[in-house]
């Protein structure tokens, strides 16, 4: 290792390094003899030591350079001051990872890096003093406050391999030239106008998502055609060929691929997979699968597949094809048995408790002679605990995953021709391949499994897309856990998965969050490398801004308080127009029965009247919305126990009476229905950390999660509404028709408040 040869220390300080980064390159053992090497190639051709500018140059490129099989090239190249500014080091830089195969035009990389290229002192100068011609004029009115970045852009645009400070300074002295030296005025600072901080915003069309305050975003993928320059991707001397022919069947095409399990219900984390798969293929004009990874028959259900594709498509989405991991079990088989063949497997014996965890003991099969793994392979569904595992360290230093299991399992869709399946570290970037996947998009915990992505389908020779990771989507006070939830089931927290108070999209659904106000959620918070933690209320406020504009307003009374009008106008049966949108009478009305008795909330009455309270009391009218009538209070009736039970009213026009404090909802004659209103699930936000839920995630649930109306009242409009319907009723929030509901009475669940803090008018 560089480390410890004797001389290193000397042999990097001899081309410029000072001795304390000489001594930080030795801890780096990989560097520090790549860089060596680069030393002793370039001594070998100036035939004595090099200086410091093609000592800068060299360490640059042993600490940059991707692919090392290019040193030798690039070396000879700065050795023989073909190559002397950093610009034409990363343009070659840049070249040779775009042309991985070998050898390389060298017609073409001089062209495309400058070799050979010098830019002159006297060409700097005429191109600087030509821009500055060009903006005299504003340079003389706006002196120092012009963009002087400006100048340097337009002779770095005409003067490509010019070193950008030598063009910096020239354009500094030619400007001083001009102007002369700053004056006081030059010198106060320009007001600053602030501009609204930007929330994160909808992914644009390119498909790179929006970045989220305090996170990191994520780079832009490659195209198609350029994924083998990927960071970390790795280039075998069949990639270009294998490249050619998928690109001959996509046509340069994006191809993405969304791959739930189909063993539990879909979370709001994956309404964020979902936006990114099919929104970055469809911004790219390009194509999504939907492909359920069925590769563990034991805990798989049909309800699950049938679930998952609805949830797809309700939140706007059609897949160009629905595949299953099971359609490609034979070909997987048969690479498996190659992988084996080329020394790339063994079938191991070891039991299941032996090899879990991070630093397992290392296989004693390891090594066994391919013959025999290929023969027990073949018998392997009568060897109990034996698996088939590949050799491979993985980039968190997992040893050797499993790529085939035993499980005495029928499969849903193959039956019982398999015993054994195949894992998804296995799997994954195979069928990725068989599908001619361009972009393996997937959540940050699979960041460990990259190298294994890569490594599999350059062992087989395959076609090999790129992985990329982003930041998964969590929110507070909930869990998402499929182990978690089905314990919230059995406990009797929640009624089930779909349950409204839990975050599974199908929870959601019932609920009655619009699957565009989910998608706008998922926009806003954008693709990040960085684990994205949001809280309840920024969901919230999506999906009011959707029903704002999209649920018809209705009247409802949920705690009713009886109101005799005891002057009611003739006739006694009356119906009245309400629009379905009071902003907006343009999109309709619908009819509601006033008549002599109405209800009211008990909220909006008050005997005797707090200080500041203004719907109605003894003494203090209040309007009826909609009817242009004011009511006030006559006498108030009381049952034996001295509460309340009935208001004998008197009712005025409006435009007779002195205008109200205050408008309250009301109906007549109306439906008798069942509503649900749900709070927080957990108390704390985060119920699964111990530090804050010593007890557990089942001791944290809030017991007055849900409230059940089973006698509130609503007008007769609704009548009929099918389930999933919504509406906002006046004054209470945004409902959704659950589907409970019979013919024989419908059942309500509240969406969301009208406000985040709501609060009465």
């Amino acid at each position: 290792m560089a480390a410890d040869e004797p001389g290193a220390l000397e042999l990097f300080v001899s081309i410029g390094l000072s001795e304390s980064k000489a001594r930080e390159t030795l801890r780096n053992q990989a560097l520090s003899a790549l860089l060596r090497e680069a030393i002793v190639q370039a001594q070998e051709i100036l035939g004595s030591a090099a200086d410091k500018t093609v000592g800068t140059l060299l360490y640059n490129v042993a600490s940059r350079l991707k692919d090392p099989k290019h040193l030798g090239f690039l070396v000879e190249y700065i050795a023989t001051k073909k190559i002397v500014t950093d610009l034409q080091l990363n343009a070659a830089l840049e070249y040779v990872k775009s042309h991985p195969v070998e050898p390389i035009d060298a017609a073409d990389f001089a062209r495309e890096c400058g070799v050979g290229v010098i830019v002159t002192p006297e060409q700097i100068e005429e191109a600087v003093e030509a821009s500055i011609s060009k903006h005299r004029a504003q340079l003389l009115s706006e002196r120092y406050r012009f963009n002087m970045g400006l100048l340097m852009g337009e002779a770095r645009s005409k003067l490509k391999w010019a070193d950008g400070k030598i063009i910096k300074n020239e354009v500094d002295l030619q400007v001083l030239h001009l102007l002369g030296p700053k004056t006081e005025a030059d010198l106060e600072k320009k007001s600053k106008v602030s501009a609204p901080k930007a929330r994160a915003t909808e992914p644009d069309k390119k498909g790179k998502g929006a970045v989220v305050e305090n996170g990191k975003s994520l780079a832009e993928p490659a195209l198609p055609c350029e994924n083998y320059k990927t960071e970390g991707y790795v280039v075998t001397p069949n990639t270009m060929n294998l490249l050619k022919q998928h690109l001959e069947i996509t046509g340069g095409q994006v191809r993405t691929r969304f791959p739930p399990e189909p063993n539990g219900i879909l979370h709001i984390g994956h309404a964020k997979a979902i936006n990114f798969n099919f929104g970055f293929a469809k911004a790219n004009g390009g194509i999504c699968f939907l492909r359920y990874d069925d590769t563990n028959p034991e805990k798989e259900e049909e309800k699950y597949f049938t679930a998952i594709r609805d949830i797809v498509e309700w939140l706007g989405y059609t897949p160009y094809a629905v595949t299953h991991a099971s359609d490609y079990f034979d070909q997987l088989y048969t690479w498996a048995v190659d992988l084996i063949r080329r020394g790339h497997a063994y079938v191991c014996h070891q039991k299941v408790e032996e090899i879990k965890g991070h630093n397992p003991p290392p296989s004693p099969w390891r090594d066994r002679p391919v013959e025999e793994s290929l023969l027990l392979f073949e018998v392997l569904p009568f060897h109990g605990e034996a698996t088939l595992r590949m050799k491979l360290v993985m980039e968190d230093g997992k040893m050797d995953p499993v790529a085939y299991r035993i499980k005495y399992t029928p499969h849903h869709r193959t039956g019982d021709k398999w015993c054994i399946y195949p894992t998804y570290d296995y799997t994954h970037c195979l069928c990725d391949s068989i599908e001619n996947i361009t972009h393996s998009l997937c959540t940050k915990e699979f960041q460990a499994r990259r190298s294994s992505y890569f490594w599999l389908c350059n062992a087989l020779d395959v076609y090999c897309p790129v992985q990329w990771e982003y930041g998964r989507l969590n929110l507070l006070y909930t869990v998402v856990s499929k182990r978690k939830i089905i314990r919230l089931v059995d406990s009797g927290a929640v009624r089930d998965w779909d349950d409204p108070r839990l975050f599974t999209l199908t929870a959601l659904r019932r609920r009655g969050f619009p699957a565009e106000a989910i998608n706008n959620f998922c926009a806003r918070v954008g693709v990040t490398v960085a684990q994205c933690t949001m809280e309840p209320h920024m969901l919230e406020a999506c999906v009011r801004e959707v029903l704002n504009e999209q649920a018809p307003r209705v009247m409802a009374v949920l705690e009713p308080l009886c109101v005799t009008i005891v002057n009611f106008p003739a006739p006694h049966k009356v119906k009245i127009d309400v629009p379905n949108f009071p902003a907006d009478e343009t999109k309709g009305f619908h009819k509601v029965p006033f008549q002599p008795t109405i209800y009211i909330e008990q909220s909006d009455f008050r005997e005797v009247p707090e200080k500041g309270y203004k719907r109605l009391a003894p003494g203090q009218p209040v309007g009826l919305r909609h009817t242009g009538y004011v009511i006030a209070i006559q006498s108030i009736i009381k049952d034996t126990n001295g509460r309340v039970k009935e208001l004998e009213v008197t009712c005025t026009k409006s435009e007779a009476a002195e205008k109200p404090k205050a408008f309250i909802h009301w109906v007549s004659n109306p439906l008798v229905c069942e509503v649900r209103q749900y709070e927080r699930l957990f108390l704390h936000k985060n119920p699964e950390d111990p530090a804050e839920v010593p007890q557990g995630f089942l001791s944290d649930v809030n017991p007055n999660s849900l409230s059940v109306i089973e006698e509130a009242l609503v007008d007769r409009s609704v009548c009929g509404a099918k389930p999933f319907t919504k509406f906002q009723f006046e004054r209470l929030g945004y409902f959704s028709v659950d589907p409970d509901s019979t013919g024989a009475k419908l059942v309500f669940n509240r969406t969301v408040t009208l406000k985040e803090d709501p609060g009465k008018v």
